[in-house]
């Protein structure tokens, strides 16, 4: 190839990657505040449920864990 055509290839690849990086950088930043809310609430939910339900420590343990691994397992159909 010649340094023409070389250049060429690399303003066309420099743009393409510029409108696909414009496109899904914000639908991975909406993606990311979802996921950190997410994990936020939980953390929110345990302040709440210790007190209402009377659960031990060791309870909401297994139940997180429970969740976690229904989330780890359940996300890959998704992909």
């Amino acid at each position: 190839m010649t340094t023409l055509n070389l250049s060429a290839a690399s303003a066309a690849r420099d743009i393409a990657y510029h409108k696909i990086a414009w496109r899904l950088m914000p639908f991975l930043m909406l993606c990311y505040l979802c996921a950190y809310l997410d994990r936020v609430n939980v953390g929110f939910a345990k302040l709440q449920m210790m007190d209402d339900l009377a659960l031990s420590e060791t309870v909401y343990g297994l139940g997180a864990g429970i969740f976690f691994i229904g989330y780890f397992f359940l996300k890959y159909p998704a992909i």
